[in-house]
């Protein structure tokens, strides 16, 4: 029985006027007669103007509800074109203030002069000299503990010869330096950091050598059989050292010359030595170190020797203008020993000694807050201050911000202590600018997130250098060029 055509059909095919009567007339006869299966196949082909098709496709829309790309609502989080942008930006300027550099003061890079900064006198080389005595304090610090461990000396008595040791390994150097004509600032410097270092590891040394002593006295405390001295002494067979087995010469130097502040009797070991990765590194550390050389030499000493006549009349415009002019410069080559130092040169030492621990920093770029970024940007020192100096403050009831600052205020020490004795004059600018990183963390941490507390650090590393740098070299150049006048 035909189907009849719905009302609605009617009036959708109106439209093709009369003429056409006849051809609508006999495809809808034709179209309705046929089974439902076949004639749906067919019906979407040729209303064209259908209700359903005028309400989705015609007219075309253009236009829907959003936001603009660059706001906050819109989610847009691609700025690799900008970012790239930046850096042509900050290329082409600072490619302008080089070209500057060159039309101004000529080219100024002396390779050969850079000797003289470590030898003022070629026959007489008293920084070198300091390193080599330096092991005189490693061999007694490692002979009080063999005599620790075979009991032949107290615990008090123990810590008072560490105590002495320590303190020697800080004092003895800084009176060589200031007692000897000959060290350069730049020598001291040298010989000064590796006696800070030796410090540091030696008080790790005998920390976690205490460490070993008390868990091994305690377990021979709960039992006295043989089992229980072998399990005390650890499992010889396994490969691994054991206490007192790690007391030798070569453990210490091992520990000495590896790329870490803290000991362990067991550091973790990479399985060989990539000859291509250590090659690349040592490439880098070569680059890297003739770069630097060369900007401080073309960029930064012509920028600070025109700093001091502003500096001399306390024309303030100008000091203001001298520091940013300084800050480029010092934050690049600042940025240039981050690489050279923390990546390049660590991990050559790391790759030769196989030491596995490679995490000498981490996304210390990222820091939101002052106090993230001295946890993150040097990463040996930062676990040495957790693990002998925060923790055992912590153990022995001091609070927590009692510990973090003692914490800066030891660091504050070493910074003073590595700038003031080898120039040989007593200024607090570093002490006093690592100490104002507390007020600076509470404030940061407080007030600022995110990206605003990102820029805040940026801001304190970029212009806090340049004005420590002016204040030292004003008052070395009054020091020891004004008064010889």
């Amino acid at each position: 029985m035909p189907i009849r055509p719905s009302q609605h059909w009617g009036e959708a095919t109106e439209g093709f006027g009369h003429e056409c009567f006849g051809v609508r007339m006999w495809l809808c006869i034709n179209l309705f007669s046929l089974p439902a299966s076949r004639a749906g196949l067919l019906l979407p082909l040729l209303p064209l103007t259908s209700p359903s098709f005028l309400s989705s496709s015609f007219p075309p829309r253009c236009h829907r509800l959003q936001d603009s790309l660059l706001s906050s609502a819109s989610g847009y989080s691609n700025y690799r074109g900008i970012l790239n942008w930046c850096v042509v930006m900050l290329v082409l300027s600072n490619a302008r203030l080089f070209l500057e550099n060159l039309i101004k003061y000529g080219i100024l890079v002396d390779p050969i002069q850079v000797i003289s900064l470590f030898l003022k006198d070629p026959y007489s080389w008293p920084a070198l000299c300091l390193i080599i005595v330096a092991n005189v304090f490693a061999l007694a610090a490692l002979h009080i503990e063999k005599r620790l461990a075979a009991g032949s000396m107290s615990e008090h008595l123990g810590a008072v010869l560490h105590t002495v040791n320590l303190l020697t390994i800080l004092c003895f150097p800084a009176l060589v330096t200031l007692a000897v004509t000959s060290i350069t600032p730049v020598g001291a410097v040298f010989a000064l950091s590796v006696h800070t270092i030796l410090f540091l590891k030696l008080f790790s040394f005998k920390d976690v050598n205490m460490w070993c002593r008390e868990k091994r006295q305690a377990k021979a405390a709960r039992t006295r059989s043989a089992a229980g001295s072998q399990k005390a002494n650890g499992n010889v067979a396994s490969g691994a050292v054991a206490y007192p087995a790690n007391l030798t010469y070569r453990d210490l130097y091992y520990f000495l010359f590896a790329p870490t502040l803290c000991y362990e009797l067991n550091f973790p070991r990479s399985p060989r030595v990539r000859k291509r990765f250590l090659l690349r590194r040592l490439a880098e550390m070569l680059f890297f170190l003739q770069l630097m050389v060369g900007l401080i030499q073309q960029w930064m000493v012509p920028t600070i020797q025109n700093s001091m006549k502003p500096f001399r009349d306390m024309d303030y415009s100008r000091i203001i203008e001298r520091l940013l002019k300084l800050a480029v410069p010092n934050h690049l080559i600042w940025l240039i020993f981050f690489y050279w130092f923390f990546h390049s040169s660590l991990n050559v030492i790391a790759e030769i000694m196989q030491f596995g621990d490679r995490e000498f920093y981490r996304d210390w770029w990222n820091s939101e807050t002052v106090t993230y970024f001295w946890q993150n940007w040097n990463i040996p020192v930062h676990k040495w201050c957790l693990r002998h100096f925060y923790k055992p403050l912590m153990k022995k009831g001091a609070g927590k911000w009692v510990a973090q600052t003692g914490v800066f205020f030891a660091s504050a020490f070493f910074h003073e202590y590595l700038v003031s004795v080898p120039l040989k004059m007593f200024r607090p600018w570093a002490f006093i600018g690592m100490m104002a990183q507390i007020p600076l963390a509470w404030f940061v941490g407080r007030f600022l997130r995110g990206n605003y507390g990102n820029a805040a650090v940026w801001i304190s590393l970029i212009i806090g250098q340049p004005i420590a740098v002016l204040m030292y070299v004003h008052d070395y150049y009054v020091l020891n060029y004004e008064g010889s006048q």
